[in-house]
């Protein structure tokens, strides 16, 4: 297999979140990587950090500058910084010769080899991404009827999505965009998310949850409906990524739950590099 193509959007402030999510990823997956990550404040420092990280595992880093003004008038905030709607113009910024490529919040672990997700056909789509039907159907509901978007299947999350790149440069425009988020400034509640569903989730593959993009604050009603099966043994053989959704991150020190305490083992041997 080809080298793999992650993107990954961040500033700064996430850059040891960063380390935490690559050395998750390379300890569970045999491939190589060719890594690029969209910001526009790391420091040079955290690059050269970056790239000699990355290097210890023979993964390639490519630092991808994102031009200030591009989201100068998107809604931000504390929680969702301008860094969330980079992924939805990444295909302007990377090389034409790449095509495919995997993008993943840095509030993830990957758990096990996540070749199969990378490897899933998408040829018909622009995306394929997972929503939550079994733990947030309710809130679907609601999205589709907020957002007008009653033919998706579901309200996908834009944290793990798998990216057909030759679709998306002949589909997916900067004015469309901004004209979405112009339009919908003062009713964007998860904003990237917003615009991914209302201007793209009918072009978007759906993926299985429970593999793809596990809601760590879920587990019980995961575990409950599936019958007692997503036991933490089955998610440890299965589950391809932990996604550590909401307020509560795994890196607080006061956040000592089952999954936190993994991940922040994970965090511990990648700063010790």
């Amino acid at each position: 297999m080809d080298r793999m193509n992650l993107l990954f959007a961040i500033n700064s402030t996430f850059f040891n979140q960063l380390k935490t999510t690559l050395y998750s990823i390379f300890e569970n997956n045999s491939h190589t990587f060719d890594i690029y990550v969209l910001n526009n404040d790391l420091t040079a420092d955290q690059i050269s950090e970056l790239e000699r990280f990355c290097t210890r595992f023979d993964a390639q880093l490519y630092p991808v500058n994102v031009p200030a003004d591009w989201f100068a008038d998107a809604p931000v905030s504390k929680r969702y910084p301008e860094t969330i709607y980079y992924r939805l113009l990444a295909h302007s910024l990377l090389p034409q010769e790449v095509t495919r490529i995997l993008y993943l919040d840095a509030d993830i672990l990957c758990i096990n080899s996540l070749a199969k997700i990378y490897q899933t056909d998408v040829s018909d789509y622009l995306y394929a991404a997972c929503y939550h039907p079994s733990v947030t159907g309710v809130t679907d509901t609601v999205n589709k009827i907020r957002l007008g978007t009653y033919e998706n299947k579901g309200y996908y999350n834009s944290g793990v999505l798998l990216m057909n790149l030759e679709n998306i440069r002949r589909t997916v425009f900067k004015e469309d965009v901004y004209r979405y988020i112009a339009d919908n400034a003062l009713t964007l509640l998860l904003p990237d998310q917003d615009v991914l569903n209302g201007l793209y989730g009918k072009d978007t593959l759906p993926l299985t949850d429970t593999l793809y993009n596990y809601d760590v604050r879920y587990y019980t009603i995961y575990k409950m409906l599936s019958e007692g099966e997503a036991t933490l043994d089955w998610i440890m053989e299965h589950t391809v990524f932990l996604h550590y959704c909401g307020k509560n991150k795994p890196w607080q020190p006061k956040n000592t739950s089952k999954f936190a305490v993994l991940y922040k083992h994970y965090r511990q041997k990648a700063l010790r590099i």
